[in-house]
């Protein structure tokens, strides 16, 4: 037996002592250096028989112990998978065979027992101690006396954030921190639109559901338009617009349709309309009553979005987001996939008239102060910057927010045109009956990080020592959070330029400074003490690549020698926005962190016949740019994230002082790994939040298959249920006569790997 010990303790000094050597020549730390010789020496102790082996282990043990305190202090998920492996072997060589001398005990062996209770009580300490978790409350007194008049009804909920403000909150209180924790499934409704085996690998069900009068419209990732029964979840109508498969088309999904109702044309088909965007680039029109096509809107009820469009392909623009009805118009942009090619189609924005599907005015990024339209042989700019995720409006101010994004591809910043430079993700106001651009607000500068505006801007009324302000807050992936003044993009809270890596590739450049807003949700930059594994050995392994890859911070440039992008490509914050209490003036959001990483690979290095990456993990081959780009996230060999956890987060900011409240872990790991043991590490999601008037916030979106509700106050969670797919939707809440109930679909998101499925669930309190 003891030959055995030997040979496995001299196997883990030769990973400790290689990869250790290895680190050390990177600049990184000598521990596992030093703790491989010290196991070799144990091991030839113990193949001796020499019971001195325990006092050498022994000071592996507490030399480890005080190593990990030194780099993570009481940080139980940082500190126990430093100290596991090292704890569980002193545990074996205190048995009497594990170096085959069965005598009773000596000074090794007391000591042995001493250092591995000392370092189970540290770890216990560690346990009741969590670092990442900031305690506190918002302000709960109203700063409004309540909510600004909406032509949403309290009980419905019109738009994708309820009304064009995009707030996410509903005036309704039935529902309340006392009682959420009694509610209960109402009904279940299965759209029978399930992910098929040819589907592209970003197949996702992101529908928020609308509810006007007693019928909830959706859609599906197939681009299926579904009318329900509010109250019972009954199936009133659907149509199909026959989208066919495209292996080029990036994401396959639908985030929500979108309503208009005529009053004048009351009783009248088509007097209320329901506009489905769909993956083949065509905008329906749809009668809201029945389900069929509005004959009177564009050609037979289709506008053509490929209309006037550069670099027409297949699978390669589309409309993922539902578009914004204001001011007798529909206004839509589009998604162009990231990363396939140099010759992309075009980021043009259209209103048309909500009516009879006439353009009205376009608004084209790439050339922006020409918003007349084009003759039939005109086209758009080619690859400019584009806008897939949800706009915002502001009827009375006249005003359109569209949060843009990048052109492609993500990288590569040579040849970008003036126009390019100044609205690449940026917040950009325009006027709502012109389409001209009113003022903008770039959130990266020469953006190399494919730091897209995802989010729907929120709008709201803010208090502050000047009076009342009409504001917007806009969310970014990098985690910062801007309020401004929706008239003008002024900040409300401060924003300052401060300075960023430079370096960029031959023949590009980088911005020397880059924006930060006062309120920020971003995070402190990676260390080597924060790598991480479920054992010493694929930390190691993370250690190395961290070494070995290019970081400086946020915005290190991307390289051919590799560059951790961090936060990464999925963002602190994504199309899920963040929710907005307008009475209490706070808001609520998830904040995410998984670090990814890009490598630059010249053109002339990449094979034939290579596959078009469809996710957001693997090779995009940048078709006509000088370099390709090899992305994901930055996982160990194990496949886990190699930064510790917590990897996703839930928090509260009041909005008129940028102070951050509250944040806590947010989530589970029972549905990601191999064992379904629900440890709550704290998990990335992607998906939005609601807030009530009865102060609970409604969020599933991470990647445990739960619907779970928070006290808006403190962030505590009051109540979670059981979801049958994961929830990577907004939910969504309404009343049908007394009753209020809440709404989430689950049905997964194909690029972070959570169940599939076709469900939408409704909550609600039961009967007294």
């Amino acid at each position: 037996m003891s030959t055995a010990t030997s040979v496995l303790l001299f196997l883990v000094a030769l990973f400790l002592g290689i990869g250790g050597g290895w680190l050390i020549a990177l600049g990184g730390s000598w521990y596992y250096l030093i703790a491989g010789i010290a196991f070799a020496a144990a091991a030839i102790l113990v193949f001796r028989r020499r019971p001195g082996a325990r006092l050498v282990y022994a000071g592996i043990i507490l030399g480890t112990l005080g190593w990990a305190l030194w780099e993570v202090g009481l940080d139980w998920w940082a500190l126990g998978t430093r100290g596991g492996v090292v704890v569980l072997l002193g545990l074996w060589l205190l048995t009497p065979w594990a170096i085959g001398r069965r005598s009773g005990w000596d000074l090794g062996r007391g000591v042995l027992a001493l250092a591995v209770l000392v370092s189970v009580g540290a770890a216990g300490a560690s346990l009741l101690h969590d670092p990442h978790d900031m305690p506190g409350r918002l302000p709960s007194d109203p700063v409004t006396p309540a909510a600004a008049e909406s032509p949403v009804p309290p009980g419905e909920w019109h738009h994708y954030g309820r009304t064009l403000h995009g707030q996410r909150y509903s005036p309704l209180d039935q529902i309340n921190a006392e009682n959420v924790d009694q509610l209960e499934v109402a009904w279940t409704y299965r759209t029978g639109d399930v992910k098929r085996p040819t589907d592209v690998t970003e197949t996702t069900y992101q529908v928020t559901p609308l509810k006007v009068g007693d019928l909830l419209y959706l859609c599906t990732p197939h681009n299926l338009a579904i009318a329900v029964d509010a109250a019972t979840g009954e199936e009133r109508w659907r149509f199909d617009p026959q989208i066919p498969e495209e292996q080029d088309r990036q994401h396959q999904t639908c985030r929500g349709v979108s309503y208009h109702a005529d009053p004048a044309r009351a009783r009248q088909a088509c007097a209320a309309r329901v506009f489905l965007p769909t993956a083949d680039a065509r905008l329906i029109a749809l009668d809201a009553a029945t389900g069929e096509v509005c004959p009177g809107f564009g050609e037979n009820g289709t506008v053509n979005l490929w209309a006037n469009m550069p670099n027409q392909k297949k699978g390669y623009y589309y409309s993922t987001s539902p578009p914004v009805v204001a001011a007798g118009l529909i206004i839509v942009g589009g998604s162009v996939n990231d990363n396939y090619a140099v010759e992309a189609p075009s980021g043009v924005i259209r209103a048309y008239d909500i009516d009879t599907g006439a353009l009205v005015w376009n608004w084209d990024s790439g050339n922006p102060d020409r918003t007349t339209l084009l003759g039939p042989d005109e086209t758009y700019t080619p690859n400019s910057p584009n806008s897939w995720s949800v706009f915002s409006a502001d009827e009375e101010l006249g005003l359109l927010y569209v949060p843009l994004g990048n052109r492609t591809p993500d990288q590569l910043g040579m040849n970008r045109s003036e126009a390019v430079e100044r609205f690449s993700s940026s917040i950009t106001a325009l006027d709502l009956r012109t389409g001209q651009v009113r003022w903008v607000r770039q959130t990266v500068h020469h953006d190399l990080w494919d730091m897209d505006v995802p989010a729907q801007p929120v709008l709201l009324d803010i208090t502050t020592a000047n009076g009342e302000v009409p504001a917007l807050v806009g969310p970014t992936k990098q985690g910062d959070i801007y309020v401004l003044d929706r008239r003008s993009g002024e900040p409300i809270l401060p924003v300052e330029e401060v300075p960023a890596p430079g370096g960029a590739i031959e023949g590009d450049f980088t911005a020397p400074t880059q924006p930060v807003s006062a309120l920020t949700f971003m995070p402190e930059p990676l260390r080597e003490a924060d790598m991480w594994g479920v054992s010493l050995f694929d930390q190691l392994a993370c250690r190395i690549q961290f070494r070995s890859l290019r970081y400086e911070g946020r915005y290190t440039p991307p390289s051919l020698q590799g560059t951790i992008v961090y936060p990464g490509n999925f963002g602190t914050f994504n199309w899920g926005s963040v929710a907005v209490d307008p009475v209490r003036q706070v808001m609520f959001g998830m904040p995410t962190y998984l670090a990814f990483t890009s490598t630059l690979i010249p053109s002339s290095e990449i094979g034939p016949n290579q596959k078009v990456n469809t996710g957001e993990a693997g090779l995009n081959l940048n078709i006509g740019g000088e370099y390709g780009v090899i992305m994901g996230p930055f996982l160990s060999p194990l496949g886990l994230p190699c930064q510790a956890p917590p990897w996703g987060y839930v928090a509260g900011a009041d909005l008129r002082t940028g102070e951050i409240a509250w944040r806590h872990r947010n989530g589970t790991i029972q549905d990601m790994a191999p064992v379904p043991v629900p440890l709550k590490l704290g998990v990335p999601g992607i998906g939005g939040p609601i807030i009530t008037a009865g102060g609970v916030a409604f969020l599933a979106a991470a990647v445990d298959n739960y619907l779970r509700a928070y006290d808006l106050t403190t962030g505590e969670q009051l109540w979670q249920a059981r979801l049958p797919a994961g929830g990577q939707a907004t939910p969504m809440t309404y009343t049908v006569g007394d009753r209020q109930f809440v709404v989430q679909v689950a049905g997964g998101h194909g690029s972070i790997g959570t169940d599939a499925g076709d469900y939408v669930i409704a909550y609600t309190l039961p009967r007294s």
